[in-house]
This record gives C-alpha cells, sequence and structure tokens, in this order.
C-alpha cells in the first residue's frame, strides 16, 4: 500500500467522483480507477459504491478514511520536519584540556538535535586558532585567555573558569601550601609556550609582582610537561582542570600564592553574521545552561 494510493483513496471519497479526484491529484481518470481497484484487491473487499453519478464509500471504506487521512497527514508532517532540519558545517577549533569541561556534552546535545550538521574539530595553539577564527577559516574557536581581557575583533562566551596550580616532583621539597610566585621564579619552570593562550597569562602575572619569568622547558602537551616532573626535571605550571591530573602519581599538586586566573571561553569573529549551525550551537548552550554536568 502506497501513499499514492491513500491520497486517491482519500480524493475519490472527499471529491464523490472519480473524474473530479483525477482532475486534483492531476493525473487521467483511469490511473485513478486502476490504483482504487488494487486497492481494494489488496483489502478483500471494495471500497466504494459505484453509481451513474455519483460514489459513496462501503462500510469498509468508511473504516478505511480516518486511518488514510491519519497517514497522509503524517507522512505530511515528517516531510516538513525533515525540510526544516538545519543542515550545513560548522567548524570549530579547540585547545587542549576540554575533556573536563561542559564542552564535549554540549557537543553531543548539539548533536543529537541537529544531526544532519557535518562537525568538524581542529585542534591548535590559542594564537593559530585566533587568527584563524578572525580570517574566517574557523566558525568559532574555544581557546584559554584570561578574565579582563578580550581579544581583538572577537565576541566571547566563557566555558570555564580556571587557575594555574605547580606540579612539583615528589622528591622536592615540601613547600608552604601554597606556593609563593617568588618561590616558583627560581625553580626550573616547565610551562606552555608563547603560542599558548596561558603563557602570557602566566608571564603578566610574574611581571606584575616583578618577577623574571624565564621558562627552562616550553611545552604545550601537558602529560609530557608532568612526565617531566616526575623524572625530576623541575616544576610546571598547569590548568587546575586538567584531566591529565586525575589520578596522576609521583607528582605533587600545590595552588599559586597569589592565585594566577584565566578561562576557557567560545569566540567568534565580531563583526560578521553568525551562520546558523553557530547560532543553533550558542542558542543551545543558553538554553542548555546550568543542565550540563559541571566542570570538576
Amino acid at each position: 500500500m502506497e501513499l499514492r494510493t491513500l491520497e486517491y483513496f482519500v480524493a475519490v471519497a472527499e471529491e464523490g467522483s472519480f473524474t473530479k479526484a483525477a482532475a486534483r491529484c492531476h493525473v487521467v481518470q483511469p490511473a485513478i480507477s486502476q490504483q482504487i481497484q488494487n486497492l481494494e484487491r489488496e483489502l478483500g473487499e471494495p471500497l466504494f459504491e459505484r453509481r451513474p453519478r455519483q460514489v459513496t464509500l462501503t462500510p469498509g471504506g468508511v473504516a478505511l478514511l480516518p486511518y488514510a487521512r491519519a497517514c497522509l497527514d503524517a507522512a505530511a508532517r515528517a516531510f516538513v520536519e525533515r525540510s526544516q532540519l538545519l543542515g550545513g558545517s560548522l567548524t570549530l577549533g579547540t585547545v587542549s584540556g576540554l575533556q573536563g569541561t561542559r564542552f564535549p556534552a554540549l557537543l553531543g546535545a548539539y548533536h543529537r538535535r541537529h544531526p544532519e550538521v557535518a562537525l568538524e574539530l581542529v585542534y591548535a595553539s590559542t594564537s593559530a586558532l585566533l587568527g584563524r577564527v578572525r580570517d574566517g577559516s574557523l566558525d568559532a574557536a574555544v581557546i584559554a585567555g584570561s578574565l579582563n581581557v578580550l581579544p581583538d575583533g572577537v565576541r566571547a562566551r566563557t566555558l570555564l573558569h580556571d587557575s594555574v596550580v605547580a606540579v612539583r616532583p615528589l622528591s622536592a621539597p615540601a613547600p608552604d601550601s601554597p606556593l609563593r610566585l617568588e618561590d616558583a621564579a627560581r625553580q626550573t619552570l616547565i610551562t606552555f609556550g608563547p603560542e599558548s593562550g596561558i603563557h602570557p597569562i602566566i608571564r603578566d602575572a610574574f611581571t606584575a609582582h616583578g618577577l623574571p619569568f624565564r621558562p627552562a622547558h616550553a611545552i604545550d602537551q601537558i602529560p609530557l610537561q608532568i612526565a617531566l616532573v616526575t623524572e625530576g626535571v623541575g616544576t610546571a605550571l598547569i590548568p587546575r582542570s586538567s584531566p591529565a591530573l586525575i589520578g596522576v602519581e609521583g607528582v605533587t599538586v600545590v595552588p599559586l600564592e597569589p592565585v594566577i586566573r584565566l578561562r576557557k571561553m567560545c569566540v567568534w569573529r565580531k563583526n560578521a553574521p553568525l551562520s546558523a549551525p553557530l547560532k543553533a550551537l550558542l542558542d543551545l548552550w543558553s538554553e542548555l545552561a546550568g543542565t550540563l554536568p559541571a566542570s570538576p
């Protein structure tokens, strides 16, 4: 049984005429007559009483009519909903360390709501991602930045508030907790390179207190930073929220004094219209605020 056959059946029932039903459906009358006969054979009973100038429903036809209409209505709604599905593509840049944030849950909810959007994630440093957002090759990016300074040419929404902690080898002398910046400045430091968004935040904190900031090892991969700490190479300065710190052994994690604060934020071009997929992501973010899993 096809939808077209049900459409013909409903048309004949409502018009009371095969001729008028054919005109309504933009087909020739023999086509409708043949489809109705096939339907009657399939159901095993007549659906219409055919009279010289009138066609009326039989009891079987009366029983079928509401179900045929409901089936056609459901199919029409399905086609409308399908045509309204959001499509296109969304290219997002990301920095490392987002596993412990609300970002994966947000992308999961987005994918379930808009399965037709082709979502692409690009990993790079904060400075590289910012450049691509500004030139339009990325729709948006999640980057690390300071609490009070917004990069030029972008708008932003905060994803996570964070702070920097010191990761020290177990063999190091137990420091007063927290570790003072002046004491950290005298140690062999392992932290992010200048291309990272976190590097200038840490550098500016040291500079604000008149302290030199000269990392001995500039490495953007946090697991490698921690691995060097376990080998006694030095002290790493990394975000507290990093998933790499979960269950890590062979190191001591201590806060800094004063606290160096930062945030992970989603940025997009300031003076460019939002694409429909990006607008849908930001709208979903607003809708789900307070319901997404909290960051550690």
